[in-house]
């Protein structure tokens, strides 16, 4: 099934986090987390297929940081193209009859002009390179998640418009300040929905940077500010230390299960988790929603 079509029907749901997975099982500071769909295409397997049994539709491939000036700042000298499409062809093994591999991009290492080296052509540049493998691969839709410059989603939008006439999710991370939910450099939830829906994007939201109880406020103003699917994936709550150095999430799956349904009972049709979540918590989105 068309996956517009899937989700106008039925909704969407996302798989949950990978990075906080392969901490628990050995990835180390300084790590590029893609690396992995070279060095252990076994575990990343595992996890894409241990979401889907958990009921997702949709498998993120391990892509997310694979831009080639991500990797040359993470210090990987293994091939970009190699790392995407690997990354691809692992989540496509794990994936049965109506279900989805997303094309995942998001992380250039660096920021944009002024505030960083990374012109706004120069960052197009590279993401096009990045999907176009990943178009190649045949994913099935591309996902932009955790982006806090909204000039990046857009770079990222533009650069997957030139090679890709398949569905774009764009979803940005804000933080909920005392006049209400902004990025960090000032940007609204209305009006940067709205810039991505002209920018090209097909479905919307927020993921990452709060918890799930925090991010249903959030789902409310972002549902009201446009017409096109909205994607909503909280952390299990913030991220804690104990005494150890040992960093855990709060939130357990009941509690954050239940908090996405409240965020479906919003409009959302899209949802999914995002830091400190597992297939444990997207089972349990399933049976309450």
């Amino acid at each position: 099934m068309n996956i517009i079509k899937k989700i106008q029907k039925d909704g969407l749901v996302f798989d949950g986090a990978m990075g906080s997975i392969l901490i628990s099982k050995g990835l180390t500071g300084g790590e590029a987390t893609e690396l992995w769909n070279i060095k252990h295409p076994e575990i990343i397997m595992e996890i894409h297929q241990n979401y889907f049994d958990a009921g997702s539709d949709v498998a993120s491939a391990n892509t997310y940081g694979a831009s080639a000036i991500k990797l040359k700042k993470m210090g990987v000298t293994q091939s970009v193209e190699e790392i995407n499409r690997t990354g691809v062809q692992i989540a496509r093994k794990a994936c049965g009859k109506d279900q989805y591999v997303a094309g995942e991009l998001g992380s250039l290492g660096d920021m944009l002009q002024p505030m960083g080296p990374v012109s706004f052509d120069e960052a197009v540049d590279c993401f096009a390179q990045q999907a176009g493998f990943l178009e190649d691969e045949g994913v099935d839709l591309f996902l932009i998640e955790t982006i806090f410059d909204i000039n990046i989603a857009l770079a990222a939008i533009k650069a997957v418009r030139s090679v890709s006439e398949k569905p774009v999710f764009c979803s940005l991370t804000f933080k909920k300040m005392k006049k209400g939910f902004f990025t960090i450099f000032g940007n609204n939830p209305n009006d940067s929905m709205k810039s991505l829906v002209d920018a090209g994007a097909s479905a919307v939201g927020a993921n990452c940077s709060m918890g799930s109880d925090t991010m249903i406020d959030l789902a409310g103003e972002i549902k009201k500010s446009v017409d096109v699917p909205i994607i909503i994936m909280p952390n299990a709550g913030m991220p804690q230390t104990t005494k150890d150095n040992t960093v855990f999430y709060p939130e357990d799956k009941n509690f954050f299960a239940n908090n996405i349904k409240k965020i479906k009972e919003l409009g959302v049709e899209i949802v999914g988790g995002c830091c400190g979540t597992t297939p444990e918590y997207i089972k349990k989105i399933k049976e309450i929603i």
